[in-house]
């Protein structure tokens, strides 16, 4: 079974030494999230993640969550109603949330932090809260008065969660296809009528009620995705005092079957004339809808992240002990029958890999945190609106970037345990299982690259990528005339020139043929990946050598910076040949060329 111990030794690297949040905390006014109460928050997050919800992964995963088809309730695995009241007693349910609704108001920051702890933990379990945040965000942002009154305070205390309605089974990420009807009534309600799939914890045991934000279509709706509009449908209605009503005419009528996450319950939710009541203006949902989809892709991030984590920690550990054949270059452990296969370079290659995508993930996954703070609390308007161009920007890369690397960490470390890491009881199977949804949900790898081409490149003219080509040439000429750090600065400064460069070419391209953006999108996704992490390996070298680390800590931050260096920022090359092929090469073949 494997194992997890949180990295809080380079989380703090990560918060402190790197990022200087702490800082950053006191200009955005979080007068209380000093050092002191930082690492106490850090610390007691990574104990209820080792000891209360690490031991049920195992268990979610062999018991699953279970449906009843004659009640269309859904109970979870054994453990995770006890854990989630332990969660919610503890007041993480509200960790980042106002103070006014009861939360307690800390940085968004720390709760990245304490996110990856969670879902390194127990990626199953933590997905039941997880979309409460995100309903939480849409509500504090787009709801009325009344709305906030009714249900942010018992979702910020962890009484109820909450969920995203969006997706029907005629209809992926093309919400614009969306079915689901909502009538008006002269009360001020509406009924809600159709069938969403793939509803993360659409029902559960965990709390008294669920909230669901619903997107439909009103009568007088316009065509397409300018025709939506969002409610709020709860499972049990709200009366006026804020006691439960009566059951509303909602209904899990199936949960998923599914590779990976099994104590998660993926639900297939009917709305029967749910009566539900509308959040922001009408036919302008998809902006509420947004408000909790970019937070929840920062948290998918974040998931990749923690089952790298997870994985990598238990690679490591056999690799130390598994001993097998002697080092090529002779016996390193003389006195045992062989030596651990720590010692044999392709081990070592799928470590470092891991340990370089992971930290410099990290970093990546952590400066997202910190610009969701300067968004929501920036002194400066100027300020604001650049963490939110660079955020924007950063989102889709966190998204898709942190998960496919997951696949390729869990991959590694079943690897590394060679047959072992394909039977259950090491567990490696089920970090590689459950991280091929991260990939899927909340938008697929495609639609984060069509976002990132697309959107935030050519649509927004590339506001988000100049600031970051900013921190970029501002850190290279900091550094300027520091030798230690020649051999990372100057390969960085060269990919940032590149990357302008790629950027124009597509652009002049895809002014002759849209299908250019397309074509280049997965790839310039992931040029952007890997030249962002350069960054922040530069930056980790940097920060470690003057710091107060011990040696061994700052060596091992710069080889495995050199390796990244080295062995990883090279992919850059292929993606950029392949962008550089055009669209013809993807577009040339017919339909009927793809064979029968």
């Amino acid at each position: 079974m494997s194992t997890y111990k949180a990295p809080l030794a380079d989380i703090r690297f990560a918060l402190f030494d790197v990022l200087d949040s702490e800082r950053t905390f006191s200009s955005l006014g979080f007068v209380d999230a000093n050092r002191e109460l930082i690492d106490a928050v850090l610390e007691e997050s990574a104990r209820f993640a080792e000891t209360v919800i690490a031991p049920l992964n195992r268990i979610g995963d062999t018991h699953g969550a279970t449906y009843d088809k004659a009640t269309g309730k859904v109970a979870t695995p054994p453990g995770f109603k006890e854990a989630y009241a332990q969660f919610a007693e503890g007041g993480w349910t509200g960790l980042e949330s106002p103070v006014e609704y009861g939360g307690q108001g800390m940085p968004h920051t720390l709760g990245t932090a304490m996110k990856e702890m969670i879902h390194a933990a127990n990626l199953a379990w933590g997905n039941f809260p997880l979309l409460s945040h995100g309903a939480t965000e849409a509500l504090l942002h787009h709801g009325e008065d009344w709305q906030k009154q009714a249900f942010l305070a018992p979702m910020v205390e962890g009484r109820w969660t909450g969920t995203m309605c969006l997706t029907e089974p005629h209809c992926g990420s093309d919400l614009g296809l969306l079915k689901t009807r909502a009538e008006p009534h002269p009360d001020g309600y509406y009924t809600i009528t159709g069938t969403k799939i793939f509803i993360t914890a659409g029902d559960h045991d965990l709390t008294e009620n669920i909230v669901h934000l619903v997107l439909a279509r009103l009568p007088d709706a316009p065509a397409g995705s300018k025709g939506i509009s969002m409610f709020i449908v709860p499972k049990f209605k709200v009366n006026p005092d804020g006691s439960l009503g009566e059951p509303n005419a909602v209904r899990c009528g199936a949960i998923e079957h599914k590779m990976g996450i099994h104590g998660s319950a993926t639900c297939v939710m009917n709305f029967d004339g749910a009566a539900g009541t509308l959040i922001g203006q009408p036919h302008k949902g998809l902006m509420a809808m947004f408000t909790m989809m970019n937070g929840a892709r920062l948290s998918v991030g974040l998931q990749g992240l923690g089952l790298s984590e997870r994985a990598y920690q238990n690679a490591l550990r056999y690799a130390r002990e598994r001993l097998q054949m002697r080092a090529l270059s002779g016996a390193k452990f003389p006195e045992k029958p062989a030596d651990p296969i720590i010692v044999h370079p392709d081990v070592r290659r799928m470590l470092l890999t891991q340990k370089a995508l992971i930290e410099g993930g990290r970093l990546l996954g952590f400066q997202a945190g910190l610009l969701l703070d300067i968004v929501d609390h920036g002194k400066d308007e100027a300020e604001r609106a650049q963490a939110d161009a660079l955020l924007g920007f950063l989102t889709p890369i966190v998204k898709a970037c942190l998960t496919e690397w997951a696949i390729e960490c869990t991959y590694h470390a079943q690897q590394c345990f060679g047959g072992h890491g394909y039977i259950q009881e090491w567990g490696m199977e089920q970090l590689a299982r459950d991280a091929r949804i991260t990939t899927m949900y909340e938008g697929t790898t495609g639609i984060q690259a069509l976002d990132l081409m697309g959107r935030k490149v050519m649509q927004l003219k590339g506001e988000g990528l100049i600031v970051f080509l900013g921190m970029i040439e501002a850190f290279c000429a900091e550094q300027a005339g520091n030798e230690a750090l020649d051999e990372f600065v100057a390969p960085l400064r060269a990919r940032a020139q590149e990357w302008q460069e790629v950027t124009q070419m597509i652009g002049r391209r895809a002014a002759a043929n849209p299908d250019e953006i397309g074509a280049a999108a997965w790839d310039y996704l992931f040029y952007s990946g890997y030249v962002t992490l350069a960054y922040w390996w530069a930056r980790s070298v940097a920060a470690a050598d003057a710091s107060s680390h011990p040696q061994a800590f700052k060596d091992a931050k710069r080889e495995t910076a050199r390796f990244y260096f080295a062995r990883l920022l090279p992919r850059t090359r292929t993606h950029v040949e392949s962008i550089a092929s055009g669209a013809g090469s993807l577009m040339g073949l017919s339909a009927e060329g793809f064979g029968d």
